[in-house]
């Protein structure tokens, strides 16, 4: 009797390796989605895994919209006005800034996965060849050196291959990372276009949005949305070295570095608004520090362990981000231009309108970015699958994620 579709049971490793999927997966792709499918909860070595990645992204991705949900309670102590002018301004600042955050992250998570799990492999050949070669050189030592004197010599001769060996274990773990390097340029570069365009053009901007010359929104909205623009190069760089560590399967430290920025973000929030009086420009000041906050966490930690500059600018790999974020780029234009979209035609029906369509984007952006938790989890860990050559683990990994979020 042969074993079910999907079954552990009953399988060969060449079956467990087999890079193509079965017949029945080819003819009906929906099948994925039910592959396995009493394994969805299964806490073992998968599920640890993509829990260890995917919670801590799905408190970092939310901890943003939680702490702009926060900014959105204190600009409303302010007005009305003034609140649906920094929705107005928020919803732009997104449009243009997601249009560049989401591929580059999504690209440089795949990017790094695939080069450092290479890394990792090579690195552990090399270590076997240097402890391969200890070996042969005792032995070879042991045969050389007298009998009365072998035991003395074999001694001091293991101590020295000992040495070699510790001394290759404490060299400077620092990674090269060609693509870290690249999305650090890339990110950095389109945060300072982002920045001028969005200064220079606020007003027409603003007024392409359904906010007026002669609204009472436009002034405060475009204080807002000209002071935040100060912070882009930080929001693109900051989400660049989210994307290396995600690529590393590492979510903690950026949820950290998001958590300290947000908390700064929180507390300087009523010190400039309320007691320097600074209203909707003081809100923007606090983001803008906030986000330099969490770049300069995130920087500090990623130069612990990685090489930023790359040996020669022809190791920086700009033509192949380009050619893979062209796709997600569309699909990203395509996911956001509704809300962008929505935002317009609620600034035309005015200052009450906006204000309520504001608070309750960022409700919804709140509770909706926890499924891309598993999204980070299964972008890193099928990375690394394929560069192991290790396809049984990047189907279990595709049909554990897809699952995750029906079985809720």
């Amino acid at each position: 009797m042969e074993p079910l579709e999907g079954s552990f049971v009953g399988t060969t490793s060449s079956e467990e390796d087999d890079p193509f999927p079965s017949v029945k997966e080819r003819r009906i792709p929906i099948c994925i989605f039910f592959r396995n499918a009493r394994l969805i909860l299964k806490f073992d070595e998968l599920g640890r895994e993509i829990a260890q990645i995917a919670l801590p992204a799905a408190l970092a991705l939310t901890a943003d919209p939680i702490a702009s949900l926060v900014d959105t309670a204190f600009i409303g102590r302010i007005g009305p006005v003034e609140l649906a002018a920094v929705g107005v301004s928020i919803a732009l600042f997104n449009q243009v800034s997601r249009i560049a955050i989401f591929p580059l992250v999504s690209v440089t998570t795949s990017f790094v996965a695939e080069e450092d799990t290479i890394r990792s492999v090579s690195s552990e050949a090399q270590e076997s060849e240097c402890l391969e070669a200890c070996s042969i050189e005792n032995a070879e030592n042991k045969e050389l050196i007298p009998q009365n004197e072998s035991s003395d010599h074999l001694s001091e001769s293991i101590q020295i291959s000992s040495f070699k060996v510790s001394k290759f274990d404490q060299m400077p773990r620092r990674r090269h990372i060609p693509s870290a390097s690249s999305a650090l340029v890339i990110g950095s570069v389109l945060g300072l276009l982002q920045a001028i365009f969005l200064i220079s053009a606020a007003k027409p901007l603003l007024n392409f949005m359904g906010v007026g010359s002669d609204s009472p929104m436009l002034t405060p909205a475009q204080q807002y949305l000209t002071l935040r623009s100060l912070g882009a190069p930080a929001v693109l760089l900051s989400l660049a070295m989210q994307g290396v560590f995600r690529g590393f399967k590492d979510t903690t430290t950026p949820l950290i570095a998001t958590v300290a920025g947000d908390v700064t973000n929180i507390i300087l929030d009523p010190l400039f608004i309320f007691v320097f009086h600074l209203g909707v420009s003081g809100a923007a000041i606090a983001h803008v520090i906030s986000q330099y906050v969490i770049s300069l966490i995130l920087l500090w930690k990623l130069m612990q362990q990685i090489d930023l500059l790359p040996p020669s600018f022809k190791h920086l790999q700009f033509g192949r981000f380009l050619k893979n974020g062209f796709l997600l780029l569309m699909r990203v234009v395509a996911a956001t231009f509704c809300v962008t979209l929505a935002a317009s035609m609620a600034a035309r029906l005015g200052p009450t309108s906006m204000a309520a369509f504001q608070v309750c984007l960022q409700v919804w952006l709140a509770t909706s970015l926890l499924a891309d938790g598993l999204a980070v989890a299964g972008q890193a860990i099928l990375a690394s699958a394929f560069a192991k050559k290790d396809y049984n683990k990047a189907r279990e990994t595709a049909s554990r994620v897809l699952q995750v979020p029906d079985f809720f």
